[in-house]
């Protein structure tokens, strides 16, 4: 449950999170999606980004208590009351150098938070909270303290919005469907597409067209798109017009705000997702889903699903099909999303009882970490 601002009895405070941008639909979607939550509670929010063009298609209104920054400015900043790394991003000395003056200044340091990607395995309950000390650089003597994202208590629990089922329950699919223009051959059911370039996309195609069930393809734009374009013109080849006579068909999607993002996620029957964020709104979706995490060139990425996998006590037939997407295994795609829905609503209903990442997160910086208490810094 979210614990409302009011509650809480402590005057706003000032944030500074900073973001470096890796996959701009992953890092800086998180980032801007705890900026604005934490907003929404009346906290006032500076997010210095290194490349913020993103924002332009995946937040277009912005929000006027969060102020994007250029990352370089801040060599000139006066830290706020509460600094958040984001995913390991590292302040440049300068910055580093203030907070060591702000905590002269003031008496205390400014809160200073590293938050974790997210991941199921056992290490983060056992290290979410834990201080780390600076030992070198400008801001040595100083403490992070680790905040890590997750699934069970014991950890930072997962974004959501206080608002976020009124939305859902109010969501009106085939007026959404209309306004994108996506004509759903009927009966079809529908999947969309958000991913890298999975193992097993060819095989999931070809399964979708073999039928016997309709199926109708929404992809996003990027990186998805250009998969399934490749692999439709390699088929044309031997196959002109394919995916045309199957029971495939397929819509390429121009790039969604986080808003419509979140609306295509709860049009569709299955959802393909990639990354940590698309993870986390999959789950407040409510349907049957399947994950590609971010491939690691050593293998680290196997560990982190089966972790996953485990926690959400996934069927056999929906591990199989993790496995294939993810280059783990190669087993042939079979859909059960009767299965598959029956178990991703029971961890919907696991998550909805722990308290969210905004709620724990205040909480932490105003009972635990060393700047918990103090005015604000703004202005």
């Amino acid at each position: 449950m979210s614990e409302p601002q009011s509650s809480l009895n402590s005057p706003a405070m000032l944030w500074d999170i900073f973001c470096k941008v890796i996959d701009n639909h992953g890092d800086i979607g998180v980032c801007w999606r705890l900026s604005v939550q934490l907003a929404s509670r009346g906290e006032q929010v500076r997010l210095w980004v290194d490349d913020a063009s993103a924002l332009q298609w995946m937040a277009p209104a912005g929000n006027e208590r969060v102020q994007v920054l250029a990352w370089e400015g801040q060599s000139t900043a006066v830290p706020g009351d509460i600094v958040v790394e984001a995913f390991g991003c590292e302040l440049e000395p300068p910055f580093q150098a203030a907070l060591v003056a702000a905590t002269r200044t003031r008496g205390r340091q400014p809160a200073w938070i590293n938050l974790e990607y997210l991941t199921a395995e056992p290490f983060a309950q056992r290290s979410h909270g834990l201080p780390s000390p600076v030992l070198a650089g400008p801001a040595a003597g100083l403490a992070k303290h680790f905040f890590h994202p997750g699934f069970t208590p014991g950890t930072g629990g997962l974004l959501r919005e206080d608002d976020l089922d009124q939305r859902r329950a109010r969501f009106d699919r085939a007026g959404w469907l209309r306004g994108q223009g996506i004509e759903v051959p009927a009966p079809a059911r529908l999947i969309s597409l958000f991913c890298y370039e999975p193992p097993a996309l060819e095989e999931l195609l070809a399964h979708c067209a073999a039928g016997p069930e309709t199926s109708h393809l929404l992809v996003t734009a990027g990186r998805a798109t250009a998969a399934v374009a490749r692999i439709v013109q390699a088929r044309r080849l031997a196959n002109p017009g394919w995916p045309q006579g199957s029971s495939l068909s397929v819509s390429y999607l121009p790039l969604l705000s986080q808003l419509d993002f979140d609306h295509l996620l709860w049009a569709c029957d299955l959802n393909f997702v990639r990354g940590e964020d698309s993870l986390v709104r999959a789950l407040w979706a409510g349907q049957p889903f399947v994950w590609q995490l971010y491939p690691q060139a050593d293998g680290a990425h196997h560990a982190k699903l089966a972790a996953f996998l485990d926690w959400l006590d996934a069927p056999a037939s929906l591990r199989s099909l993790h496995q294939a997407w993810n280059g783990v295994a190669n087993h042939p795609a079979r859909l059960d999303l009767q299965a598959w829905a029956d178990c991703v609503r029971a961890a919907r209903q696991r998550l909805l009882v722990q308290p969210d990442l905004v709620s724990q997160l205040l909480r932490f910086v105003r009972h635990n970490a060393p700047g918990k208490a103090h005015e604000t810094a703004a202005g």
